[in-house]
């Protein structure tokens, strides 16, 4: 059999954007239909329910809870943070932290998949063979892999799925990504899971969670602590390389 016409495999090649081109779409018809749908507001008037569910089916809810939050991070939907607390808010702080980190894991793995699959794979590939400037840039990326990985987890100013596309337009290891994932973040889900733990006392009162405790001293700084420590292992790397040159 003779070989397929050139003019026949474009298709298949953009058959590796479709994951990636599905998620956003949905991202950005999320954006405009779901806003509203995921809030505070809608967990407070559904919290009996909620409640009464978990203690009749606690597995059940809590793969319910699981693979929403998964699509929710998958496709960039809006309502993250609201889902983190409502995993406090249901299951307490261990199990909500364990269910946060879990799911949140998973979707930011699906996004990164899509991506290396589509684009990621192609801008790696011409950063392998490019020279000057990019190359300098993979190398140091490919020297400080780990380390640039848990920094992008721990700084609050990184969009979450900043820190699930660039990696993978960047070429790095999944398995990399993935443990680097489950890890970075399970200080931002403690301390947002540790908010939900008293959403019922705060919807009981009739007010709304307060957010700024986020960026309260005793919560920033120990995660600015981790960012610095994420950060020094490359600081030294780099002062180690100018005296041996």
């Amino acid at each position: 059999m003779s070989d397929l016409p050139e003019s026949q495999t474009p298709p298949k090649s953009l058959m590796r954007h479709l994951p990636l081109v599905a998620i956003a779409a949905v991202a950005v018809v999320g954006a405009f239909t779901l806003g509203d749908l995921l809030s505070f507001e809608t967990l407070r008037d559904n919290r009996e329910w909620l409640i009464a569910f978990r203690d009749q089916n606690y597995v059940g809810i809590a793969a319910v809870f699981v693979a929403i939050y998964v699509v929710m991070v998958a496709f960039s939907l809006p309502g993250a943070a609201v889902a983190s607390m409502t995993g406090g808010f249901l299951f307490g702080l261990g199990m909500g932290t364990f269910f946060n980190v879990t799911a949140a894991t998973i979707g930011a793995f699906a996004i990164f998949t899509a991506a290396r699959l589509g684009l990621g794979q192609t801008l790696a590939n011409r950063m392998e063979t490019a020279e000057g400037r990019i190359q300098s840039l993979r190398e140091a990326l490919r020297n400080n892999e780990i380390e640039v990985l848990l920094l992008l987890r721990l700084v609050p100013a990184v969009p979450f799925f900043v820190a699930n596309l660039l990696p993978a337009l960047v070429g790095v290891k999944p398995l990399n990504f993935l443990w680097t994932t489950a890890v970075g973040i399970i200080p931002g889900a403690i301390v947002f899971t540790w908010i939900g733990v008293g959403l019922g006392e705060v919807f009981a009162r009739g007010e709304s969670p307060d957010l700024s405790l986020l960026w309260e001293p005793h919560v920033m700084g120990p995660i600015l602590g981790l960012c610095a420590l994420a950060v020094l292992p490359i600081i030294i790397k780099a002062l180690r390389g100018q005296k041996e040159a």
